[in-house]
């Protein structure tokens, strides 16, 4: 058997496996083991082990459970929800207030947390009951909580960035802030359509009366107060590692201690505040070492088989696509799989074989990695068996169905293609800040 077919073989079992509903690290590190022991002998009981220390070699790693504590312990302790109550005082008036409300509150979640999912449960939990009892239309904003928690993985500290960072040897830094401003872009989109849409149909999206809203200036301006702790957040973790004072894990140690602070000034660091916090911080770590370290052990084999160097021989060499073309078709591959992985398993098992392919075409990895960030995160909402889909229906009120959902999700789709193309198109959208902030 031919190399080209055994690593064929390879990922079309790899395919079968998750299609039988097996969890991905056990599906990636089952095809792993046994195709390393039919390569390789007993020799290939090794290599777990060497995976494993080259797991915890990775010191970016440790960023992990720090950003995920610092996302959970905000919301846990009822800080997200504070931010929510004060952008709907100061935007209730606003034909769609609560909607543009809820994508600003989406962004101040990501700058926190880095991950979509943080971002759809405070929203799918807050604020969509919140607008549905406003009388706002159900399909209208549960594409709105969809679209905005697809923010988390793309505005800094992203942790879909951070791991990439490590598989491609990117500066994480630098990663942060090329998601920065096309982040921004596809924020301010999604409040445009949203404005647009509620001028065209006022009925989609009713004002908050008046009754509600009905307090003094100073009372207004006292709930301001609730954007204070996540921006401090912000800038004492980002503002501190992309000056150079931090470390980017001397970062993440600074975002979690100042999460803690401030749930503790807050007087809502409990026990069960802390005990919740842990344990769903070591559920998401854990399922991210074990799906790391199996796509770490798939790879190595897959990569000393040669299959990354057939795939960009075959494509340069003999193929001559264009490179724009073969762009396109590795961003169609991510969507594709984004029926069967999360983006952090797409990360895992296809960057090693396209970060090479992306190198040899000439094109900048670190904007490659914000086009590869949009992507999946489109995958993960798109139907049939997008996972946000199912998270998103697991969260939402009785009311809103699985069909509500589907229809709900196409235009923010249209929306971040657009931003792809915007990206793609004008490179410098993601270049421009990393390149000014470290002097390239």
């Amino acid at each position: 058997m031919s190399y080209e077919l055994i690593a064929l073989t390879m990922f079309g079992a790899m395919m079968v496996m998750l299609l039988t509903g097996q969890r991905v690290f056990a599906a990636i590190g089952f095809v792993a083991s046994g195709a390393a022991l039919l390569l390789y002998g007993n020799g290939a009981i090794e290599m777990p082990y060497s995976q494993v220390f080259k797991l915890f070699n990775w010191f970016p790693m440790l960023t992990l459970p720090l950003f995920i504590y610092m996302g959970y312990v905000l919301s846990e302790s009822g800080i997200a929800e504070d931010l929510y109550k004060m952008l709907h005082v100061w935007f209730g008036r606003l034909r769609g207030g609560l909607a543009i409300g809820t994508i600003l509150l989406m962004v101040i979640i990501s700058a926190m947390n880095g991950l979509s999912v943080a971002g759809m449960a405070i929203g799918a939990t807050i604020a969509l009951p919140e607008m549905l009892r406003r009388g706002y239309d159900k399909v209208m904003i549960t594409g709105v909580v969809q679209g905005g928690s697809s923010l988390g993985i793309l505005i800094p500290p992203s942790v879909v960035l951070v791991l990439y960072g490590m598989i491609a040897r990117q500066p994480v830094g630098q990663l942060w802030l090329a998601g920065v401003f096309p982040g921004l872009i596809m924020a301010a989109i999604f409040v445009l359509y949203i404005v647009i849409r509620c001028r065209l149909n006022p009925s989609l999206a009713p004002t908050v009366r008046d009754e509600e809203l009905n307090m003094s200036w100073s009372e207004k301006l006292a709930l301001l107060r609730a954007g204070i702790i996540p921006f401090l957040i912000f800038f004492f973790m980002t503002g501190l590692f992309v000056t150079g004072y931090t470390s980017l894990v001397e970062s993440s140690a600074v975002g979690a201690t100042s999460a803690t602070l401030a749930a503790l000034y807050k007087r809502r660091l409990t026990r069960k505040v802390l005990a919740d916090t842990a344990r769903k911080t070591l559920a998401v770590s854990a399922m991210f070492m074990w799906l790391i370290l199996a796509a770490l052990a798939f790879g190595a084999v897959f990569d000393g088989l040669g299959a990354a160097r057939a795939i960009e021989s075959l494509v340069i060499g003999q193929f001559h696509l264009e490179p724009w073309i073969v762009l396109t078709m590795m961003m169609l591959t991510f969507i594709i799989l984004g029926i069967f992985l999360d983006d952090t398993a797409m990360l895992v098992i296809v960057a090693p074989l396209y970060i090479p392919l992306v190198k040899a075409l000439g094109y900048d990895l670190v904007w490659f990695g914000v086009l590869y960030t949009i992507t999946c995160q489109i995958a993960y909402i798109t139907p049939p068996f997008g996972y946000n889909l199912f998270l998103m229906r697991s969260l939402a009120p009785k009311e809103i169905t699985l069909v509500d959902i589907y229809r709900s999700i196409w235009p923010f789709v249209m929306m971040m293609v657009a931003t792809i193309v915007l990206v793609a198109l004008f490179p410098q959208l993601a270049l421009w800040l990393p390149n000014t902030v470290y002097g390239k």
